[in-house]
């Protein structure tokens, strides 16, 4: 073979090897219209399965609950699939069954979501559709069902507060968020006050069309999921959009100590850190690997548990939401070792703030967050999860593909600036629960989570 020929199949191998590579990179197409009803709509078509993944976020969290109220809209949204005008509780899980679709969705501070599985051939997928129209539209809120789930939410709660964990959870978003709805924690007093005509008011005010984000994926057309985007929301009220959240203060710096008679302290250090459309994100997502979130390799797992035996397990993340949510340092540790753990966090924390990530650090942080990017978006749940993310923030339609590159240009600098700024000792927060049943001689550290949630 002559070898101008060799060397042109060798380009053209090259070339083909790099466009699968690029092919494998590029996050999925998605497609974005205003519906008629005023819902905004996230499309990706994926042929892959005969199913269809669909969800309906609200902005209806939390944060929207009226003072005295704190625990509404999860009450609300648990019983959107309780009954409806025409439908019990037992009618809409036999109709589930038999259509064999799945219901389900939840809320969080800043958003209330209903989502449908369901197989893509039309019988199944319309009927889907119908069912979830109508508990969006047409809930019942019965007050059987009411008393019921608020005794059991009391019952959790009860249990919860005598858990150390879920102590230092709940103290710690009241110390850093203070009067900020984000700050909001649910109280046995707060679900009593709750009645019938608060769910149907919230529901009125917070679920109309124009609060809605739909995001669909799978296995039907443009025309297809547009006319499920308008099924879905063609019966709520237009509702008005949501007025912006107003961005939570820093707090002064302070400690917070709540007595438990656990021998292991539970420790949270944090602050209001970054909202989902922050300039600073890539800085300090990168950043933050490094810091506490990567790990085992992460600087805060190697100085407290590695070197000084403090922890089982330390971890650092930023949990962005719609203004800044927040970012947290979280341990156990022995109550005869508080202070001396404590104050490791602190060093490791001020050592990074001033000199940032060396370049080895910041290249396996980077490494690692691109290569492992393609592993969060390998099935129509997965992609649904970022499509909903996507449309109810209002990022990018290119966010999932411009991500890797995004992170691939952080560097020391950008990294050191943004902690710098956003990360200040002025404003830190420290609660401590438990560790009063320590008897200084005896138990090992218990484990808390590797790692912060994934972002």
């Amino acid at each position: 073979m002559p070898m101008t020929r060799i060397r042109f199949l060798h380009a053209l191998a090259t070339t083909l090897c790099l466009c699968a590579a690029a092919a494998a990179q590029a996050g999925p197409q998605i497609q974005h219209w205003i519906a008629d009803t005023g819902a905004r709509v996230y499309f990706v078509e994926s042929r892959a399965l005969p199913m269809v993944d669909i969800q309906v976020d609200f902005a209806a969290g939390s944060a929207f609950e009226p003072a005295g109220k704190a625990g509404l809209a999860s009450l609300t949204r648990g019983l959107l699939d309780a009954g409806t005008a025409t439908l019990d509780e037992q009618a809409i899980a036999d109709r589930t069954a038999d259509i064999g679709a799945r219901i389900g969705g939840g809320a969080d501070d800043d958003r209330a979501s209903l989502s449908v599985r369901t197989l893509s051939a039309p019988a199944e997928r319309d009927a889907a559709v119908a069912l979830g129209a109508e508990l969006l539209a047409r809930p019942g809120f019965p007050q059987d069902v009411l008393e019921r789930e608020r005794a059991r939410s009391i019952a959790g709660l009860r249990e919860a507060l005598t858990q150390p964990g879920n102590l230092a959870a709940r103290s710690f978003s009241g110390a850093i968020y203070g009067d900020h709805p984000y700050g909001r924690v649910t109280t046995e007093e707060s679900l009593t006050a709750i009645t019938r005509d608060d769910l149907v008011r919230f529901h009125r005010e917070h679920y109309g069309a124009r609060r809605a984000s739909v995001a669909i994926v799978g296995d039907v057309s443009r025309a297809e999921a547009a006319e499920i985007a308008r099924r879905l929301t063609a019966d709520l009220p237009p509702g008005e959009a949501p007025a912006p959240l107003a961005a939570p203060q820093q707090p002064a710096r302070h400690t917070v100590r709540v007595p438990h008679p656990s021998a292991q302290a539970h420790l949270l250090l944090g602050l209001p850190g970054m909202a989902r459309e922050d300039p600073d994100y890539y800085p300090l997502l990168v950043g933050n690997y490094v810091l506490g979130g990567g790990g085992f390799v992460s600087r805060l797992t190697r100085e407290v548990r590695e070197k000084r035996g403090y922890a089982y397990s330390v971890y650092s993340y930023f949990s962005p939401q719609w203004v800044a949510g927040p970012f947290q340092i979280g341990l156990q540790t022995r109550g005869s070792q508080i202070d001396a753990a404590l104050g490791l966090v602190e060093k490791t924390l001020a050592a990074f703030i001033a000199e940032g990530p060396t370049e080895a650090e910041l290249q396996a942080a980077r490494d690692n967050i691109v290569n492992g990017f393609g592993l969060r978006l390998d099935s129509n749940s997965k992609i649904l999860g970022y499509v909903s993310m996507i449309g109810f923030y209002g990022l990018p339609l290119d966010w999932l593909d411009a991500y890797p590159r995004h992170v691939e240009e952080v560097t020391a600098a950008a990294v050191r600036d943004a902690f710098a700024r956003r990360v200040r000792p002025e404003h830190l927060v420290t609660v401590v629960v438990g560790g009063d049943g320590d008897n200084k001689g005896n138990g090992n550290a218990a484990a808390a989570p590797a790692t912060g949630p994934a972002r």
